[in-house]
């Protein structure tokens, strides 16, 4: 199967980078303007992938003064004729689906198994907006005695989509959906490790019949193409995915310009196992939401708290199902875990390895890269680490990638103590039979989203976003048209309504 899937990945790199990846511009592919590029290599050998234009702020301002006319005529457009262009679009990413997982694998590095079900929440992602545009103007009725109020909302214009390399296909369209459906036009900034599937997918807008100019693809590197973006004057909100640094420069960046921002940001996220808590299912849950994605996810559980009682038996059998993680070529079915996006991120999560020793902490299974046929890609052995305490630097920051760390606590207070002392507050999740316990632990952990015995399941209509070092704003349902649109407040008065008088005799 694996060699099968090399045949077809070849064919469909051929087919979609051949001519190397450009910027997509009021329906059109250009060079970058100062004819500058860099080479986009697969993080799973090291191979060459393609040449990616490297944009400045030319071309920033060439797509942001495109989006700014499509604009008059989008945020006009019938919501019926929206909606239909945006349901075909979600057709068409079920069309495009196996060519977008095969490139974002090897693009990215994650598993097939798990690249295929992004590219169908891609298209759900578009479905589900797409029969949300008629509501997106939706307000409220505020009425006063001599007045009727209500509130209208209304696309907010041009907005800078800010995507990240980890699931880059399905987080780009978990953004500009409803960017789209709200009415407004984007300039979207995929990450510079991920360019592939960002073209596939503009290109596939406009065989689906978006207008010109409503959706541009820039490429480059944040530091010019990204900064140029948040900068613009034309561009009234930027949505970002991505790590916490860059989002506190995007928001320096924009506050010269008043931006609305809002922010998917990192995480620390704590899996708390409570001694009554269902321990197989609880045992499923850690590990895949640990080191599915390669753990390269911002809602991953990668601090696990358990509760002293159960400890030794958790620990003992967590480290055997790590040890078993299958890691391997992405395109293989059976792999569960594949490299990381590129070398350098590689490093930085093999130096928390060497930390955690440097720490005190003991590591129970991988922390090393593989030797063999895996030792050209960018491999981490599945990580854990026990004897770890909140205060240590593994306890406290994002490693992004196969690496658990493991803490002891004796009681619910303790366990609230060490879940909230982090910087971050994106997920959580909790394991007990008691549901008392249960939502006191959800009142009281701090975070923007708590499951309580499941991994992190999405439900569209939900809000989702973090709280202190983890974001800003909400997207989901309703959540996202917030920040996508302006509230107009409109008073009418009743022939009743008394007017105040200046000035009369």
């Amino acid at each position: 199967m694996l060699e099968k899937n090399l045949r077809k990945l070849r064919k469909i790199l051929k087919q979609h980078t051949s001519g190397g990846i450009k910027n997509y511009i009021n329906g059109r592919e250009y060079a970058a303007t100062g004819r500058k590029s860099f080479e986009n290599h697969s993080p799973v050998d090291g191979s060459f992938i393609c040449e990616v234009v490297s944009s400045d702020h030319r071309d920033v301002d060439k797509a942001v003064k495109s989006s700014l006319e499509a604009f008059e005529t989008w945020k006009k457009m019938d919501h019926k004729k929206r909606k239909g262009i945006l349901l075909k679009l979600a057709d068409q990413i079920e069309k495009y689906a196996e060519e977008i997982a095969l490139l974002e694998s090897w693009d990215t590095g994650q598993p097939l198994r798990f690249t295929k079900k992004a590219a169908i929440r891609g298209a759900a992602n578009f479905r589900y907006f797409a029969e949300k545009t008629i509501d997106a103007a939706n307000g409220l009725s505020t009425p006063d005695t001599h007045h009727v109020n209500f509130t209208m909302k209304q696309p907010i214009g041009p907005i800078g989509v800010i995507t990240p390399w980890n699931t880059p296909f399905m987080l780009s369209t978990w953004k500009i959906a409803p960017a789209l459906a709200a009415g407004c036009t984007v300039v979207h900034k995929p990450a510079e490790f991920s360019p592939v599937t960002a073209q596939l997918l503009v290109r596939i807008a406009h065989e689906a019949g978006l207008p010109k100019g409503v959706w541009n693809t820039i490429q480059g590197m944040g530091e010019s193409a990204g900064k140029s973006l948040t900068e613009h004057p034309g561009i009234k909100a930027v949505a970002f995915v991505g790590e916490t640094t860059t989002g506190m420069h995007i928001m320096r960046q924009g506050a010269s310009t008043l931006k609305r921002v809002h922010f998917e940001l990192g995480g620390k996220n704590p899996v708390i196992v409570f001694d009554d808590a269902d321990l197989e299912r609880a045992l499923d849950a850690v590990v895949f939401m640990k080191y599915s994605l390669n753990g390269e996810r911002c809602t991953s559980s990668s601090r696990l708290l358990l509760q002293r009682k159960v400890y030794n038996k958790f620990v003992k059998r967590l480290t055997e199902r790590v040890n078993n993680l299958k890691l391997g070529h992405p395109l293989d079915p059976h792999t569960e875990v594949g490299p990381l996006i590129h070398q350098s991120h590689q490093s930085k999560v093999l130096s928390y390895a060497d930390l955690a020793q440097e720490e005190g902490a003991k590591i129970l299974a991988g922390g090393k890269a593989p030797g063999g046929k895996l030792a050209q890609g960018c491999y981490v052995k599945p990580t854990l680490v026990e004897g770890v305490k909140p205060e240590m630097r593994i306890g406290q920051e994002e490693v992004f990638g196969p690496f658990l760390s493991v803490m002891k606590f004796s009681t619910e207070e303790e366990a609230v103590q060490i879940a909230n002392s982090v910087r971050y507050g994106l997920t959580a999740y909790i394991w007990t039979k008691d549901t008392g316990r249960a939502q006191r632990m959800a009142r009281d952990v701090e975070a923007g989203m708590v499951w309580v015995n499941s991994e992190n399941v999405r439900h569209l209509p939900t809000p989702f976003g973090g709280v202190k070092y983890s974001g800003i704003g909400r997207d989901g349902g309703e959540y996202s048209f917030e920040f996508y649109m302006e509230t107009k407040n409109i008073s009418i008065a009743y022939d009743t309504h008394t007017v105040p008088q200046l000035g009369k005799k």
